[in-house]
């Protein structure tokens, strides 16, 4: 038998057979990330917090005759994907830890004995899930600011001209906070896949979602204040909603960069210990 022939007759299945493996495990993980109860409600919780506190946000704000307003209206628009990202990490840390409560990880690892190719169909589902959410969350944000901060003093004839994705700026702030939503995703699904345990999980990637703001306002030195804002997964990320081009720690993309980096080591880590430590 000639090389072509072995190359063809025994090599070519091989990626049609990898598929095919791939496919079975996405179908799998959907069934089970849909079978979880909380799910369903996640998905819309996170859509109608993020407008609820966005739209609340704006509806108090306003631009006074005769002062100096410097808001960014895009990014005082988008503030509710600030309270959404909680609700997206809580659903992200039950798409696994839930099976290590009831036990059913262990027979997940039987039927898929690649632990890395596990995660990464979670990641998939999970990613399918929020990425949805996040478009009609932000859209829901940008509709809400457009139709309100006009009659807030938001003018243009004050220099705020109506929100509008035919802007370049706007849309890379809505299309980067889509993306931002489906990283915390990411994220939190790492950590979770880390610790094991829904309570902790939770607890950690809260933490370093709104802690890590607090922490660099409290910081006395400038320079360390910097770093963190520059390094921090929610300060660096939520620079992509800057429209303005205000003194930034960050460049907007550079931002999302460090938040993804965040996301990858979580679920490099994780899928290291799946494949190393004991379910």
């Amino acid at each position: 038998m000639s090389r072509t022939a072995v190359v063809t007759g025994r090599c070519a299945p091989l990626p049609r057979a990898a598929a095919r493996a791939w496919l079975d495990a996405l179908r799998a993980e959907w069934t089970k990330v849909r079978t979880v109860p909380e799910t369903g409600w996640l998905v819309a919780a996170t859509a109608a917090l993020t407008i609820a506190v966005s739209t609340t946000v704006i509806a108090v704000t306003r631009c006074a005759p005769g002062t100096g307003c410097t808001a960014d209206t895009t990014r005082l628009s988008l503030i509710g994907v600030e309270a959404g990202q909680a609700v997206v990490a809580i659903l992200a840390v039950l798409a696994i830890t839930s099976e290590y409560s009831t036990g059913l990880i262990r027979t997940t690892f039987t039927a898929m004995p690649r632990r890395f190719g596990m995660l990464g169909a979670k990641a998939a589902v999970l990613t399918g899930l929020v990425l949805p959410a996040a478009i009609i969350s932000v859209a829901g944000c940008l509709l809400a600011g457009r139709e309100i901060l006009p009659g807030r003093g938001f003018t243009a004839a004050r220099g705020f001209p109506l929100l509008s994705l035919a802007h370049g700026a706007t849309l890379r702030a809505a299309a980067g906070s889509v993306l931002y939503l489906a990283l915390i995703g990411l994220l939190a699904l790492g950590v979770a896949t880390i610790v094991r345990d829904s309570a902790a999980a939770t607890g950690i990637v809260l933490g370093l979602l709104y802690l890590a703001p607090i922490v660099a306002a409290l910081v006395a030195s400038p320079v360390w204040q910097r770093r963190i804002d520059r390094y921090g997964p929610t300060s660096a990320g939520l620079t992509i909603q800057d429209t303005t081009g205000g003194h930034l720690p960050i460049g907007p993309w550079g931002g999302l960069a460090v938040l993804a980096l965040w996301a990858a080591a979580a679920l490099l880590a994780g899928g290291l210990l799946l494949r190393f430590r004991d379910a």
